[in-house]
């Protein structure tokens, strides 16, 4: 395209183009292909109002759609590739990042699935911005209203209903993807290559509810989104929030239609419907 300066990544089916300092360019390999999934994330990010850990959305045009920049590529290569040593305080702040990010397009009714290390980019201050939203944005009844088509691969995909697309699946994603960025490495790294065979071997572990045993900080989160215990899209915030000192409070209000979720030391950990703010606002403290 005329405004890509140079390609940043390439994928099966889109590239990643840079623009200037603080755009890229999604477009598709071939001029013309994949219109109608490109479509289907155009109205999934408009449907996502602006939130420090999700990527800016700009505009979409014929040529594709121009997104902001995260120029210190994805945790998964940050992390697993790099060879970095990493704090455990950067690890749970990008835990509690994601976690955040996730809760704020559940809160939208939009279905990430495809959650794991390598769709969360860093920007230049190293936060979380979660990316690729050909995903699913459900209607008021939670019937699917626009489908991009993704789904969790192996092993980020809750056993059983390969099609079973909701929170549930997403919270299972985000409790392998909390599980790899504190560990550096997927679920049951032991069993080798990841194939087919292998990928059986996994979900059989996880249909009996053999969870990974490598202990870490985050470790009765994980389960519980293993285990499918959480109920409502902020409550892993407020576990990540409650791990220890150095944490920042996050208050959070949603469209009264939408629901409300509330996380934050100071106050209960009750979940609550506020019915008095019709505008989405969101505070740091």
């Amino acid at each position: 395209p005329l405004r890509v300066k140079r390609v940043i990544e390439s994928g099966t089916s889109a590239c990643i183009g840079e623009v200037d300092n603080s755009t890229v360019l999604k477009y598709p390999l071939t001029a013309g292909d994949d219109l109608e999934r490109q479509e289907a994330e155009r109205k999934i990010l408009e449907a996502i109002p602006p939130h420090k850990n999700v990527l800016g959305f700009k505009c979409s045009t014929d040529a594709g759609i121009y997104l902001g920049r995260a120029p210190n590529g994805t945790v998964a290569e940050y992390i697993l590739k790099s060879g970095k040593r990493l704090s455990l305080q950067q690890r749970l702040a990008w835990c509690r990042e994601t976690a955040e990010a996730v809760a704020w397009t559940h809160a939208y009714r939009v279905l990430s699935c495809d959650i794991q290390p390598i769709i969360l980019l860093l920007d230049s201050a190293l936060h979380v911005k979660l990316s690729n939203f050909q995903c699913k944005l459900l209607a008021d009844d939670g019937t699917v209203f626009v489908d991009g088509y993704s789904m969790e691969l192996y092993p980020f995909s809750l056993p059983g209903d390969d099609f079973r697309a909701d929170v549930k699946t997403d919270l299972f994603a985000l409790g392998c993807t909390i599980y790899s960025i504190l560990l550096g490495h997927t679920i049951f790294p032991e069993i080798g290559d990841r194939d087919e065979e292998t990928w059986e071997k996994v979900e059989e572990r996880l249909g009996k509810k053999e969870w990974p045993r490598e202990p870490h900080i985050c470790s009765a989160i994980t389960v519980k989104c293993w285990e499918q215990q959480y109920e409502f899209r902020g409550e892993v915030v407020w576990d990540l929030e409650a791990i220890g000192p150095g944490t920042r409070g996050v208050v959070c209000r949603v469209d009264a239609e939408l629901g409300v979720w509330r996380a934050g030391r100071q106050e209960t950990t009750s979940w609550q419907m506020d019915h008095s703010s019709l505008k989405s606002t969101l505070w740091f403290v």
